[in-house]
């Protein structure tokens, strides 16, 4: 069978699986060789090689806005192009946030999906950006905004997208939906069809798309080939949970929702062998994890449990929770890794959190976050419920304490955070923000009244480059030693994101695990003392080498006799290698 041949065939079973109880009026075949064509592959293709790994311990991505960093006179775009050549060498992938004309959400309602917002630059900007690093660049796959020209088209009845969104009815049972907001899940709209109610999972401004109908997956897959054009190599599919509607269903995580991945990820990776996906589902951990698939899903997921749980354990000086997470964490296959990040654009998730952390520690940690300065957005559950969804905080400013209120050991705790996410089995992303120590931006959250733009600064050049220039402040010790970190990273060939790991017990203070290369050549020991006690790692309990020369790659210290414990000072980190 030739290439096409079994891409073709393959095509065909993933669109059956996805369209199996709807009349398409379309053939399985054309729609098929459709998709195909657009994407431009041919006989000539690379054939996906099953399990490999497109990623290694070199990699870092950096989450920011296309406008985090601003000059005036001078495109946001070129602007961050040039803060990173200068400030952040150490970096070799950025994901740009959404950077499309849009309307609401800081860019998750996206009006046209084919252009760039003039206000941050052109498609030349987000190609430069990519010709240096590999981009990762938002597919917001779920919903667009209700000023959108396909939604016009929709309230005319005629156009292209007058047929792409998903309507209900008032009267249909919908109790059993699952979502994120608390707003009314359906907006009345006038058309010439008279008032129809349009599924909207997030906002009224966010309408939701209706993959039922096979043109608006032929749209996503045009978009995507975009994309690719324009050198996107990682697509992180927003909100991609929700996709796949069914009125008195859950309507969350459905097998047409995952077969739609499968088939991007056919696509994608028969038109750019290294390109990956990576799944952004904000929900339980269980459930996330079934992303993967059996490595033939999503490349990535994130690892959304790992933000709360951390910081649970910074706070309370105990690791309790985040090592039987960790131990219950199945390796990833080859073929599929981690995302690991503990800050991002949005704020730290709790629904992660459920059924790893019991509620009156859930109940403390947002008392804590508010305590710091937090503020706290809530969801409707399935009995009306209202429960708090996520913590919206600067990190810098969620560990400037524990659960006994504000201390001195911010700066240590923010770094041991850190230390412990740069080290576990897979790729690391840091928002911009925790790269240079941002606090709250109160003012933000006063003129937008919407609590995540307290972590959604926007840094004038001038004013942050004399910050990092001073080397007193916050802003520059935060991003000397986060670098410092980064950087020694990134040489060992044991933090491969598939590298082995296997979580150590030595106690509730220290939280442990062992990381050892792919070829067993490496081990590194990456402990840390999550309490604000001086505490003694015994040295003699991490089965060391005896024959072997052991150094903390942190400080460079060699470790004289693996017989004597070592003393770590609150929030201390150590990386001990062979």
């Amino acid at each position: 069978m030739s290439v096409m041949d079994g891409l073709q065939q393959k095509l065909q079973q993933q669109l059956g699986c996805i369209y199996n109880d709807i009349d398409i009026n379309i053939s399985l075949s054309a729609l098929a060789t459709q998709l195909i064509d657009i994407m431009r592959i041919t006989e000539y293709c690379q054939v996906p090689e099953p399990f490999a790994n497109h990623w290694s311990e070199k990699d870092i991505i950096m989450i920011t806005y296309g406008d985090s960093v601003i000059q005036q006179g001078e495109r946001p775009l070129t602007t961050l192009a040039q803060f990173i050549d200068s400030y952040l060498s150490c970096i070799n992938a950025v994901h740009i946030l959404p950077f499309f004309p849009y309307s609401s959400d800081d860019g998750f309602s996206v009006i046209d999906y084919s252009s760039v917002n003039e206000g941050l630059g052109s498609w030349a900007d987000i190609s430069a950006i990519a010709s240096k690093r590999r981009l990762m660049s938002d597919l917001v796959i779920n919903h667009c905004s209700s000023r959108s020209l396909w939604f016009e088209n929709f309230c005319k009845g005629e156009g292209i997208g007058h047929d792409y969104f998903f309507t209900a009815n008032p009267n249909d049972d919908l109790s059993a939906v699952v979502r994120p907001r608390t707003s009314a899940l359906l907006r009345p709209t006038e058309t010439p069809n008279g008032t129809e109610h349009v599924w909207c999972t997030f906002s009224h401004d966010q309408v939701d798309f209706d993959f039922r109908n096979p043109q608006v997956l032929i749209e996503f897959v045009r978009i995507i080939r975009q994309y690719l054009d324009a050198g996107v190599s990682i697509f992180r599919l927003d909100a991609v949970a929700f996709l796949w509607k069914i009125v008195g269903n859950k309507s969350i995580n459905l097998s047409q929702t995952h077969e739609v991945v499968r088939l991007l990820r056919t696509l994608i990776e028969h038109a750019q062998q290294d390109a990956i996906i990576i799944t952004e589902t904000n929900i339980p951990n269980t459930q996330n994890l079934t992303y993967f698939g059996n490595a033939n899903e999503a490349h990535c997921i994130y690892n959304f449990s790992l933000p709360p749980l951390l910081i649970n354990s910074l706070i309370t000086g105990s690791c309790l929770y985040l090592k039987r997470w960790l131990m219950s964490m199945p390796p990833a296959q080859d073929g599929t890794t981690y995302f690991n990040f503990i800050a991002s654009h949005d704020g730290i998730g709790l629904r992660p959190a459920e059924g790893l952390l019991e509620d009156d520690e859930i109940d403390t940690l947002v008392e804590t976050m508010k305590l710091f300065g937090g503020q706290i957005s809530s969801r409707t559950t399935e009995d009306g419920q209202q429960k708090p969804y996520e913590m919206n905080i600067a990190l810098f400013d969620a560990l400037q304490g524990t659960t006994k209120g504000k201390d001195s050991w911010g700066m240590q705790r923010f770094v041991c955070a850190h230390s412990i996410m740069l080290a576990l089995e897979g790729i690391p992303g840091i928002y911009i923000h925790s790269l240079l120590g941002t606090r709250n931006d109160y003012e933000k959250l006063a003129n937008t009244s919407h609590n995540r733009a307290i972590n959604r600064h926007r840094w004038d050049l001038n004013q942050l480059t004399e910050q990092l220039s001073d080397a007193n402040s916050d802003h520059s010790q935060v991003l000397t030693v986060l670098t410092h970190l980064i950087n020694i990273r990134t040489q060992q060939i044991a933090f491969h994101p598939n590298a082995t790991q296997f979580t150590l017990h030595l106690g509730l203070q220290l939280f442990g695990f062992w990381r050892q290369s792919r070829n067993r050549k490496q081990s590194i020991f990456c402990i840390s003392n999550v309490s604000d006690q001086i505490t003694d790692l015994p040295i003699n309990e991490l089965n060391l080498i005896i024959a072997e020369y052991w150094v903390d790659l942190l400080t460079g210290q060699q470790i004289e006799d693996i017989t004597q414990p070592m003393q770590l000072q609150p929030y201390q980190t150590v990386w001990i290698s062979n």
